[in-house]
This record gives structure tokens, C-alpha cells and sequence, in this order.
């Protein structure tokens, strides 16, 4: 299996990254991204381009993979839906146009979140941007497309949020993990549970889709 992966510098992504080096059924990880990961390894590859709207330039380089693992995404506290829909909805499809033209075999697997509205009437600004995401990336010839609504994800193996004041909610709730875990168990979980689901779905999809 060859998978790309985006935002891999992000708490998730790098979640998933790492779950990809360590699975033996994954011949290679192709970051595309606007940074370097900063990681060495064997399977990895990666591509740094600034704009992640236009991949004209690089796409000989992203073609011929089985799946795609979106994981880039921003808070939308403090953003106007407009710009928040800009990264968040303008941008996906961007990416996923690009890559299903050129992979109509993949599978698409994307990481939006917990209280997501995929009526794309919700009141909540970043709910209804997210649901509108999701349609639009369900109704795109790719192999299969799945979509992740984690809620509380706590971070393991040394992987920290680049975000300041996320860093500072983990500080704090982090330590209740195994609490949160034992009261919610639906809305819990980890980065390195996450990196293996989206393995996993893939993975079934090989058998279901075939």
C-alpha cells in the first residue's frame, strides 16, 4: 500500500504518520505539506509545496497511490466563515479533485470532527462548513471515501499540537485521560488509535471493494 498523507506536522497527521512507518503493509508515505516533517525514514517521502491549492506543478509526483489521508484542518475559533471555508471546504476539494484525476482507484480517508453537521444547515459556523465538506467529498468518483469525527484526541508518543493554547488545554486535561476514556467512551480516544482506524478502513476497503 502507498498512501499520502496531509498535515502530517499536525498533531493528528503526525499520529497517522507514525502508524503508517510502523505498519509492514505500507510500501510508502508520500507528506505533502508547506513544511517539512523533520523525520527520516526509509518509507517516507515528502514533497514541501506552498500552495496546496494549485498541485499543477507536482502532479508526475502524486499519482499511482491507494489512499490519501487528509489531516489538515484549523480551529475555527476566531475566523470568519469565509476564511474558515477557504482552508476548510475550498481547500479539500481542491486537493481531492486533483488527487482522484489522478488516483481514481484511491480511497480518500478525511479527518473533520465530532458534532459535524452533513445537513450543512447547522447553526454553528464550522459544523455547517465541515458537513458541507463531507458531501462534497462523498459525491467524488474515488475508490471509497470515509470520514473521521473524532472528539477529544490525547497525544501519545512524544506527539505534541502546534497550537499554543491547545497545548495549554492539554496540559490540563491530559492527565484526566483514563477518566475521559472510562465516562465517554465514544468521544475519547488517541492519536495512535486514530492512525491505525484509518489503516484499518482502508485496509477493508481492499476487501469490500475489490
Amino acid at each position: 500500500m502507498k498512501v499520502i498523507l496531509l498535515g502530517a506536522t499536525g498533531m493528528v497527521g503526525q499520529g497517522v504518520l507514525r502508524e503508517c512507518l510502523l505498519d509492514p503493509e505500507v510500501e510508502g508515505v508520500l507528506t505533502l505539506g508547506r513544511n517539512a516533517t523533520l523525520q527520516r525514514h526509509e518509507k517516507l517521502h515528502e514533497i514541501v509545496h506552498d500552495d496546496l491549492s494549485d498541485l499543477s506543478a507536482i502532479e508526475g509526483k502524486i499519482s499511482g497511490y491507494d489512499a490519501c489521508f487528509f489531516c489538515l484542518g484549523v480551529s475555527a475559533v476566531g475566523m470568519k466563515e469565509e476564511a474558515y471555508r477557504r482552508v476548510t471546504y475550498d481547500l479539500t476539494i481542491s486537493v481531492a479533485r486533483t488527487l482522484v484525476k489522478l488516483n481514481p482507484t484511491m480511497t480518500f480517508v478525511c479527518v473533520s470532527g465530532a458534532g459535524t453537521d452533513s445537513t450543512g444547515r447547522d447553526r454553528v459556523m464550522w459544523a455547517r462548513v465541515k458537513g458541507k465538506t463531507e458531501d462534497a467529498l462523498l459525491q467524488m468518483p474515488f475508490k471509497a471515501v470515509y470520514m473521521f469525527r473524532p472528539g477529544y484526541i490525547q497525544p501519545l508518543h512524544g506527539i505534541r499540537t502546534k497550537t499554543k493554547w491547545y497545548r495549554a488545554v492539554y496540559a490540563i486535561v491530559g492527565p484526566l485521560y483514563p477518566i475521559w476514556k472510562l465516562l465517554f467512551p465514544k468521544y475519547v480516544t488517541t492519536t495512535e488509535r486514530v492512525g491505525r482506524a484509518m489503516l484499518n478502513v482502508v485496509r477493508r476497503c481492499y476487501e469490500i471493494c475489490a
